[in-house]
C-alpha cells in the first residue's frame, strides 16, 4: 500500500510539473478567446527565453508574477537605474516607463530589434540598449542552483571533516555515491591519476551544476523554471572554462604537438598543420557550447510546441478538435518530459566527459619505446 501511495504521489507531481504552464496559459485563453489571435512564437520563446520576471498565472485578467530587479546603466552617461521589473513588464503597447529622466520599455518577442530585452527610448524615438546587469530569470536560476549545490554537498563534507572514521549516514552515502559516480566513471578513465586531484573539483562542479540546472528547468513554478543551460551566454561561459583549463594547464608535449607537430618538413615550412591544430583548440569548446545549448533548448521548445498545438488546432478547427488534440498533446508532453529527465543527465555526462577527455589529452606525456 505504501508503494502504491508513493507511486501515486510521484505521478501527480510529475503530471503537475508537465502541465502547470499549459494550465496557466489555458486559463488566459479561456478568459479572452476572441480578442486576439494566438501568437505561437511569443508563447514558445516567451517561456524558453530569458525574462525580467517569473510569470506564474493570471487571476481575473491580472498577472501573478514574481518581479525581479532591473539594473541598467544608460550609454549616454545617464547613470545607473534600478527599479522593479513590474514597471516595464506591465506596460501596454506604445507606453514607456520614465525613471530619472530616461524612458524604458521591453519590445515584444515578435519585434525585429531587441526582442524581449530592456531598451531605452531616446527623444527622437530611436532605441538604445543600455548596459544591463539585471537580475533576470536565468540569473536567478543560476543562484538557486548554486545555493542548492552548496546546501546539498557542504553538510556532508563537514561531517566527513569532523569525523572521517564515523559510519556514514544515508545522506552521506548518497553524496558519496554521486561523487564517485562522476569521479570513477568520468574523470579517472580520461585523466592521469597524478592529475586527477588537480582537475576533479572543476569537473565535479560543472557536472552537478549542469545536471541540477537542467532538472530545475523542468519544474515550471517559482523558484525554478529558468532555462539556464538553454541560454547560449551561459553555455559559452561553461565552454570557455573548459577551454582555459585545457590550454592554460596544457603541458609541453601538448603545445609541441600543436605548434611543431611530427609531420614532414614541408608541412612545417608552410604552417598548415599548426594553423589546423590551433583552430582545433577553438572548435572543441565551440562543440561543447553548441551541443549543450541546442539539446536543452530543443527539448523545451518541443514541449512548448506540443502545448501550443492545442490552441492552434482549436483556433483553426474549433473546440472539438482542440479537445481531441489536448488528449494527444498530454500524452506526448508526458513522454517528452520523461525524456527530458534523461537528457538532463546525459547532457551533463557528455559535457563533463568531453571536458575531461580534452583536459586529459593536454596532460598526456610523450611515450618512448
Amino acid at each position: 500500500m505504501k508503494n502504491v501511495l508513493k507511486h501515486s504521489i510521484f505521478f501527480l507531481l510529475f503530471a503537475w510539473m508537465a502541465f502547470a504552464p499549459m494550465l496557466s496559459f489555458a486559463q488566459d485563453s479561456v478568459q479572452e478567446p476572441k480578442k486576439e489571435k494566438f501568437d505561437a512564437k511569443s508563447f514558445i520563446f516567451g517561456h524558453t527565453g530569458d525574462s525580467y520576471c517569473f510569470h506564474i498565472t493570471e487571476i481575473k485578467g491580472e498577472p501573478v508574477c514574481v518581479w525581479l530587479p532591473v539594473i541598467v546603466k544608460c550609454k549616454d552617461g545617464g547613470g545607473w537605474h534600478c527599479f522593479s521589473s513590474k514597471h516595464v513588464c506591465e506596460l501596454k503597447e506604445g507606453e514607456t516607463f520614465n525613471h530619472k529622466g530616461a524612458n524604458f520599455y521591453i519590445p515584444p518577442i515578435s519585434a525585429e530589434k531587441y526582442p524581449g530585452k530592456l531598451v531605452e527610448v531616446k527623444a527622437d524615438g530611436s532605441l538604445s540598449r543600455p548596459f544591463d546587469i539585471s537580475f533576470t530569470k536565468n540569473a536567478f536560476g543560476i543562484f538557486v542552483t548554486c545555493i542548492f549545490l552548496v546546501a546539498f554537498f557542504l553538510p556532508a563534507a563537514r561531517k566527513y571533516k569532523k569525523d572521517p572514521m564515523a559510519k556514514p549516514t544515508k545522506y552521506q552515502g548518497l553524496v558519496e555515491w554521486l561523487t564517485y559516480m562522476v569521479l570513477d566513471g568520468i574523470v579517472r578513465p580520461n585523466i592521469r591519476e597524478a592529475k586527477v586531484k588537480k582537475f576533479a573539483p572543476y569537473l565535479l562542479t560543472v557536472f552537478f551544476f549542469i545536471f541540477f540546472a537542467n532538472l530545475f528547468g523542468l519544474i515550471p513554478f517559482f523558484p525554478f523554471g529558468a532555462n539556464v543551460t538553454g541560454n547560449l551566454s551561459i553555455t559559452v561561459v561553461l565552454a570557455l572554462m573548459t577551454y582555459f583549463f585545457v590550454n592554460l594547464f596544457g603541458n609541453r608535449h601538448y603545445w609541441k604537438d600543436i605548434l611543431w607537430p611530427d609531420v614532414p618538413v614541408f608541412l612545417k615550412a608552410f604552417p598548415l598543420m599548426p594553423i589546423i591544430e590551433l583552430i582545433s583548440t577553438i572548435t572543441k569548446p565551440f562543440a561543447l557550447m553548441v551541443r549543450l545549448f541546442a539539446n536543452i533548448l530543443a527539448g523545451h521548445i518541443v514541449i512548448m510546441v506540443l502545448m501550443a498545438l492545442i490552441f492552434i488546432i482549436g483556433g483553426m478547427y474549433g473546440a472539438g478538435m482542440g479537445g481531441v488534440m489536448s488528449v494527444v498533446s498530454i500524452f506526448m508532453t508526458i513522454f517528452m518530459t520523461a525524456l527530458e529527465l534523461l537528457v538532463a543527465y546525459i547532457q551533463a555526462y557528455v559535457f563533463t566527459m568531453l571536458s575531461s577527455i580534452f583536459i586529459g589529452m593536454a596532460q598526456e606525456e610523450p611515450k618512448h619505446e
